[in-house]
This record gives structure tokens, C-alpha cells and sequence, in this order.
């Protein structure tokens, strides 16, 4: 009997004992939860102030926003790689393992993505994040000024400061690594400098040839159109409805106007576009708004369940920007979008678009030509501009150039991948923002993005959407379901190769992307 009752007792000393761990356990979830969101609290405080920034802040303001949003990422960074924090997470992810006390999927995702973070930023000190956060914002302001000046000379200094920490965050980072090699897997997790040139060679060897057959064979359509003025505020007006047609709920959005178009993803419910606009380039700021609300449309489209929490918001730049590409030339230049499309600019514009057709339009709209812009090429030569600034990133890092050799080095890559002349650094190595923000390594993710997004076509043809249908209809309800399904729902919590071969029942294959680039430029040309 007395046996007995021991063993009655060690199974209620094993429950209690049980009992107190899940106590614990649940604590340690709460104190987590808590930690996120002070966390999101501050990140979206700096995004309120980025934004701003490169919108409707007066230049004059750019030393006091510096020293505000420096302090609060010191804030930020010193309350995610805090010895209570990492331990707090480190005691989570002990409870992770087989057998453990966690099994809700979800804070497992986070548990997971957030000590990643955690561990990326503590080896950075905190007041190198602080003066980081400072330098890119004045350079930031900097670079606004170099541009409308033609003045690289100004900004030149910020560019060498930016690399050599950057270069510096590498090494702590990784110091086993090349540090580009570091920067690259940042912006899409495994990438290499080693699997982006396998990646340019598979692409180059399908554009170049298609460019030199347009440039000898092929026929420019006649588009004066494009660049008939249509006013500033029809233009306005005009942003707004194309936002609506691509699926955007204006009160989950706002329009700003910048130098530069980008997109930032705030909150569930709150993401923001920055466009620009040009009297005489009206097609311009429709494919800038079209591409911006595939951004938007991504961040807003994550579950809901992840708000102020760790996983909400994009995965990574390569999945990011397939979704912008994906509405701005998938959607946005196909045949089939043309009437729908058309609607819009003869409301809004019926002296410059009422006696347009659609396959004039088409033709317009997919003119396959050099040109010196980024924002501006065309789908068929944008990877190359991609490749010129790879070239120049890749000599910065490995300390084979410094800034002074980037106009020169600029015009060399420029005439060698596209055969055009730089006329000024304002349309050459300054037109771009994205080296005062620090975003080195960051432009591979734009050709990566294009070659996700022609994987995603026969993946949805064979899940039964009528892609071309919808298109054709205006609806693109059918093509947002698939995307919120197989890709925006899943925000942070997987990677961008797990989403690829999720979505597309295989791991990337960039065969995808040049098969359509050779089938629609062949076909529009008559090659």
C-alpha cells in the first residue's frame, strides 16, 4: 500500500512540477510578446521619419531628423541585443526543441526570426548603430541636394564612409566571409556574389543577342503619345484610380511625391507610396504607381495575425520586389491589361489617349530600347542596369575602386552592357538613392524579383487561374488570392527559396525568366 502511494505522489509532484514549467513557460511568452512590440513601436517610428524625409521634410531639417532617428535606433538596437533580451529569447527557443512546452506554429516562426535578428545585431555595438542611422541619413540629405546639382563630388565622401562600415558590420558579422557575399545574403537569403553571376550569365546570354536583334532588325513603333504633357493634377487624380484598378484599398494607403519612387510597408492597414511625376512623361508615373502598389499590396496582405510582431512585413527584397514587378510588367504590360488600362488614361487624359488603341498602346508601353534610367527601362534591358551596378558594388567591396572612380567606372559599365553614353552623373551614378541609404548589395534583388515573378504564371495557370482573363477584365481579384495565398500571407516566416518552391512546386529557375523575355520580345519584334 505504501508503495503504492509513493507512486501516487511522485505523479503529483511530476504535475505540479509540470504544471510550474508551462507557468514559466507562459511568462516567458508574455515578456516575448512585450518585447516585440516595443520593438515594432520603435522601427515604425524611424519608417514615420524615413518617410518623411524623402517626402515632405523641409532640407533644413535633415541634421535634427539625423540626431532623432539615430537615438531611436540606438533605442531600438539596444533593446533587441540586451543581455535580458537574448536570454529571454535563448530560453524560448530551449523550449523549442523535441519535447518541449511550444507548439503553436506561429511563435515558433517568431521565436526563430527574431533571435536571427537578434544575433545579426549584436554583434554590431550600439553606438555604431546610432552613428550608422546618422551617417545615411545626412547622406541621405546629401545626395537629394548632388542630384539636382550634377554634383557627385558632395556625395562622393558619404560613399566611401558608407562602404568602409559597411565593410567593417561585415566582418563582425561574418568574418570567415567575403563581405559583399554578407550584404548579399541580407537582402536574400543565399545569395552569393558566386550564384548571381551564374544568374547574369544564364540572363545576358538571352538579352544581349534579343537587344542587338531589335537594335538591327527590329521596328520602333511610333509613340509621340508618351510624352504629350498631361498636367500635374490629372496625374494626381489619374494615381489614384490606377491604384484602385490594380486592387489597392485607398484607406490602406497614401500618396506621397519624391525624387525618387519607393513604397514602405508601416502596419497592418497603413502602407505608403512615393511617386513622382513628370508633365511630360506620363506613362512614367503610371508604371511607377502600378510597381509601388505591388509592394504595398505585399505588405498589406500579410496575415494579420503577425501585426506588431516580428514577422510582419516582407521577407526579403528578391520576394519583394517579384510582386512589384509582377503587377508593373506581368500585369501592367500585358496585352490583355490594355483596355483596362487605356479606361483610365482616357478619363483622365482623353486629348493625349482618346484616339489610342490597345495593341498601339501594347507596343508603346513595351518599347525595347537602351536608355539611361533604371526606373525607366524597359523590361527587356532593366536587368542590365542592374548588372552595371553590381559590377561597380563588387570592385567597392573587394578594393578595386573607391568612390572617385565610380562616374568613370559608371560610363564604362554603362556603354559595355547597354552601348549608350552618360551625358551627366545625374543620369548616371546619382540617380539612384539607394548608396546613401546604405544599400549595398541591395540592386541584385531587383533581377532576382523579375525571374520569381515569370515563375509565378504557369504555376497559377496550373492552380486554375485565368491570369489573361483577369487582366483582360480589370478584376485581378483571382491573381491577388493566389499571391495572398502561396506568398504575402507568410510575411517573415519563410524565406524566400521555401516561398518559391511552395508557390511553384520547385526551387528557382531562372530558365523561367529567360523563356519569357525570349517568347515576348521575339514575338513584339518579329524577330
Amino acid at each position: 500500500m505504501g508503495k503504492k502511494l509513493d507512486k501516487k505522489a511522485q505523479a503529483a509532484v511530476a504535475k505540479a512540477a509540470k504544471g510550474v514549467k508551462a507557468a514559466k513557460v507562459d511568462k516567458a511568452v508574455k515578456k516575448f510578446r512585450k518585447l516585440e512590440g516595443k520593438l515594432w513601436t520603435r522601427e515604425y517610428l524611424l519608417k514615420i521619419a524615413e518617410f518623411d524625409g524623402a517626402t515632405i521634410a523641409p532640407a533644413n531639417g535633415a541634421a535634427a531628423r539625423a540626431d532623432a532617428m539615430g537615438t531611436l535606433a540606438g533605442e531600438h538596437h539596444k533593446l533587441l541585443t540586451s543581455e535580458k533580451s537574448v536570454e529571454l529569447v535563448r530560453s524560448l527557443a530551449r523550449e523549442t526543441v523535441a519535447g518541449g512546452k511550444i507548439d503553436d506554429p506561429q511563435l515558433l516562426d517568431e521565436i526563430r526570426v527574431l533571435g536571427r535578428d537578434q544575433r545579426e545585431a549584436s554583434v554590431i555595438p550600439t553606438e555604431e548603430a546610432e552613428a550608422w542611422t546618422r551617417l545615411t541619413c545626412e547622406a541621405d540629405a546629401v545626395w537629394h541636394k548632388a542630384k539636382t546639382a550634377n554634383d557627385w563630388a558632395s556625395f562622393e565622401p558619404y560613399v566611401d564612409r558608407i562602404v568602409a562600415q559597411l565593410k567593417h558590420q561585415a566582418e563582425l558579422m561574418d568574418p570567415k566571409r567575403d563581405p559583399y557575399d554578407v550584404w548579399l545574403d541580407q537582402y536574400e537569403r543565399g545569395l552569393s556574389a558566386k550564384s548571381f553571376d551564374a544568374f547574369c550569365d544564364e540572363v545576358k546570354a538571352t538579352v544581349v543577342p534579343l537587344v542587338h536583334a531589335i537594335g538591327e532588325r527590329g521596328q520602333q513603333p511610333a509613340a509621340d503619345f508618351l510624352h504629350a504633357r498631361v498636367p500635374e493634377a490629372a496625374q494626381r487624380a489619374m494615381s489614384f484610380d490606377l491604384m484602385k484598378l490594380v486592387g489597392l484599398n485607398l484607406n490602406d494607403t497614401t500618396l506621397a511625391f519624391t525624387e525618387h519612387p519607393f513604397s514602405e510597408g508601416f502596419a497592418v492597414g497603413d502602407a505608403r507610396i512615393a511617386t513622382h511625376i513628370y508633365e511630360n512623361d506620363c506613362i512614367s508615373n503610371v508604371y511607377s504607381i502600378i510597381h509601388e502598389a505591388g509592394h504595398a499590396m505585399y505588405e498589406l496582405g500579410v496575415n494579420p495575425a503577425y501585426a506588431r510582431t516580428c514577422l510582419e512585413g516582407g521577407t526579403s527584397m528578391g520576394i519583394h520586389e517579384s510582386q512589384s514587378r509582377f503587377f508593373e510588367n506581368t500585369v501592367g504590360r500585358s496585352r490583355a491589361f490594355m483596355g483596362p488600362l487605356l479606361e483610365v488614361l482616357r478619363r483622365h487624359a482623353p486629348e493625349v489617349y482618346g484616339d489610342v488603341d490597345e495593341d498601339t498602346l501594347y507596343r508603346a508601353v513595351n518599347i525595347a530600347q537602351p536608355s539611361l534610367i533604371r526606373t525607366e527601362a524597359d523590361e527587356l534591358t532593366y536587368p542590365l542596369h542592374v548588372m552595371v551596378r553590381y559590377e561597380i558594388e563588387r570592385m567597392l567591396f573587394a578594393g578595386e575602386a573607391t568612390a572617385k572612380d565610380i562616374p568613370a567606372l559608371w560610363n564604362r559599365f554603362m556603354n559595355e552592357y547597354l552601348g549608350i553614353p552618360v551625358p551627366d552623373d545625374t543620369r548616371g551614378c546619382l540617380q539612384d538613392t539607394h548608396w546613401s541609404g546604405g544599400s549595398f548589395g541591395y540592386f541584385p534583388t531587383y533581377a532576382l524579383g523579375s525571374a520569381y515573378d515569370a515563375m509565378f504564371v504557369p504555376a497559377m495557370c496550373r492552380d486554375g487561374v485565368d491570369l489573361t482573363g483577369a487582366c483582360a477584365s480589370g478584376d485581378l481579384a483571382p491573381v491577388r488570392a493566389w499571391l495572398g495565398e502561396r506568398i504575402w500571407q507568410w510575411g517573415r516566416a519563410k524565406d524566400a527559396p521555401e516561398l518559391i518552391k511552395g508557390a511553384c512546386g520547385m526551387a528557382f529557375d531562372a530558365r523561367y525568366y529567360c523563356s519569357y523575355l525570349q517568347d515576348k520580345f521575339t514575338t513584339l519584334y518579329e524577330l
